[in-house]
């Protein structure tokens, strides 16, 4: 994926589009022949003016009386301007092809980019930045780096050759007339950059006021039964009013600043023009410049004009797809505090499953700093032991499963050892987890979590989600494991049904079977369970623990099984419970031995039990 940028151009100045650099270097042969093109169509509109001359002055106020060299003369001055014409076309054709190509390959490029680079954020990215605004940045700030790429930039540089090209041949034809029009384009330059950056701030501004209504629509939509239950579609809906009415402020805020520098500029210019014109008028009634002459002043001051014009509009769209390359490349940039070693160790491994150490380990979310969620932790798991956590909720069982998979990082460890080590936290197989690639870590371990994530797909690639290269026999083996066999059979195109958005056909205990058969299809040696019969009724509870209560048995050894428990009845038969509260471990056995210690897990499964 290309890096952007080391450099930090001022908020939302053209020159933050230089962060688009690496995305356009592995095409820079496209982008030479496109420039090579751009130069020859705007050689040829040059030329066009000199053609114009030509035809005026040798064929139409010759001073020949012979009609028929005249006509002939005529015939091959047309035959010369259609030619300049067939130049222009085909070179412009071919520029605007190749152009076209690199926005949008650019822009796919972008897109995978930003998107690779969120999926390896960690979970402390999504505490500050909501789903909704990434998506925006991966929209709408996109299409306009792809309006620049693709056609606003190799507009601004066609112009800008044919602009200095009409300059050069107007300096060169009319040195006096262009001392002037020279004063009066810098007196157009200065203006246009003062309103530009007007422009430039309150496109950043609009931009900013899109993503936050894309943001609250994401969010809203990913809670439509709430929503409805609460009968609070009438609030959420002036909620989303307000956002898109700040963002039609800000985007009106805008398009009064371009407004106005658009029609200065085309006021500006068309002054520069009709003086042009005039001068050349009375020069001609005086006899100092030819009528051909004087036609191809006004075609290269026209040129120039226009060109101008163009530019204005064009350093508009520069400026808006500034703010959205500084907003993706302020995404790029962010760095995920969970990242793999520079030097991966390689994790050792048994017929015997996985050894889990937690040693000494002191955590605080990234968001609540000054409150700890776990502290002084200290956790040993034998390999092949099924370990069940249980607590009141807050206690810390959820952060155990997001630090042993290193979704964050823990603060400390055990201060022992050697001199100068690095503090140890949480340990496989004796090999600390930040040795380890995240790669590596992750496959070793399999997660069902309490709400069950399907995807918008079907039922056969949802279960192989967990195994991408598994057969259909081994979906399916997975599947009856985990008592979801006949339920997916029984759908209208079996295991090719096509489950809908985050699983809507289905219900809460099959959602959860189908999570089940992932975990089990991946048959990692570390299983993590957090209640992974929370949504089953009693029949498919039943069921499911005892194929979980196999699953937990390798083919070639034994996986260790750690399980966060609020039905303390689906953990009575776990090797050992380990009891939170607030972060630290408070009681752990048996359950025999727990409810004969008379502590806080017997006062919980009295009250469970009771009731």
């Amino acid at each position: 994926m290309p890096s952007p940028s080391s450099s930090t151009p001022a908020r939302g100045a053209p020159r933050s589009l230089t962060g688009l650099l690496p995305f356009l270097r592995p095409y820079r042969a496209r982008i030479a022949l496109s420039l090579v093109f751009l130069v020859l169509a705007a050689l040829a509109t040059l030329a066009f003016p000199m053609a114009l001359r030509n035809l005026i002055d040798g064929g139409l106020v010759s001073a020949t009386g012979d009609r028929g060299a005249q006509a002939m003369a005529l015939r091959g001055h047309f035959e010369e301007l259609f030619a300049v014409a067939m130049a222009l076309g085909g070179f412009s054709a071919a520029r605007f092809y190749m152009v076209s190509w690199l926005g949008e390959r650019v822009t796919a490029d972008l897109r995978n980019a930003v998107y690779s680079h969120v999926l390896q954020q960690s979970p402390q990215f999504f505490e500050t930045t909501q789903t909704g605004e990434v998506l925006s940045r991966l929209t709408s700030d996109t299409t306009l780096v792809q309006t620049v790429v693709g056609s606003s930039l190799s507009m601004g540089l066609r112009n800008a050759v044919l602009g200095l090209g009409a300059l050069v041949m107007l300096v060169w034809t009319n040195p006096y007339v262009m001392s002037v029009v020279l004063l009066a384009v810098v007196l157009v330059v200065l203006p246009t950059m003062w309103i530009g950056r007007r422009v430039r701030r309150l496109s950043r501004d609009s931009q900013d006021r899109v993503a936050d209504s894309s943001a609250i629509a994401a969010e809203v939509l990913n809670a439509i039964p709430v929503v409805q239950s609460y009968t609070a579609e009438p609030r959420e809906a002036s909620r989303f009013a307000r956002a898109t009415e700040d963002a039609f402020r800000a985007a009106v805020k805008r398009t009064k600043a371009r407004a106005l520098l658009v029609a200065f500029i085309i006021i500006a210019n068309a002054a520069l023009l009709l003086w042009g014109l005039y001068r050349g008028t009375e020069a001609v009634l005086a006899g100092q410049m030819s009528a051909g002459h004087l036609g191809q002043t006004v075609v290269y001051v026209i040129l120039l004009a226009s060109a101008v014009a163009v530019l204005g509009e064009v350093y508009g769209d520069l400026l808006r797809a500034a703010g959205a390359t500084e907003r993706l490349m302020e995404l790029l940039s962010s760095r995920s505090p969970v990242a793999n070693p520079a030097t991966p160790k390689r994790l050792p491994t048994s017929d015997q499953g996985l050894e889990v150490q937690f040693d000494n380990v002191q955590f605080h979310y990234p968001s609540r700093p000054n409150q700890p969620a776990l502290q002084n932790f200290s956790l040993h798991l034998s390999p092949g032991e099924t370990v069940a956590l249980v607590g009141a909720s807050g206690a810390g069982k959820t952060t155990v499963f997001q630090l042993l998979q290193r979704f964050y990082d823990v603060d400390g460890g055990n201060e022992g050892g050697a001199q100068g080590s690095r503090e140890r936290g949480i340990l496989l197989n004796g090999v600390d987890i930040r040795d380890l690639s995240l790669d590596t870590l992750r496959a070793h371990t399999g997660t069902v979590p309490q709400d069950a994530v399907i995807f918008s797909a079907s039922a056969m690639d949802n279960v192989r989600y967990g195994s991408p290269d598994a057969s259909d026999e081994e979906v399916m083996a997975a599947t009856r494991a985990a008592f979801a066999h006949d339920f997916i059979a029984a759908l209208p195109e079996g295991y090719h049904t096509f489950l809908g958005e985050r699983g809507v056909r289905l219900s809460g205990g099959q959602r959860q079977r189908i999570a089940i058969a992932r975990a089990m299809l991946k048959n990692p040696p570390l299983l993590l369970l957090d209640e992974a019969t929370s949504a089953l009724d009693a029949e498919s509870e039943r069921m499911v623990q005892a194929a979980l209560d196999t699953a937990m048995q390798r083919h070639t050894g034994r996986r260790t099984t750690l399980v966060i428990a609020h039905r303390l009845a689906t953990v009575q038969n776990a090797d050992r419970i380990v009891v939170l509260d607030h972060g630290q471990i408070v009681e752990q056995g048996t359950h025999s031995a727990l409810m004969a210690q008379g502590g806080v897990y017997a006062r919980l499964a009295a009250l469970q039990f009771t009731s």
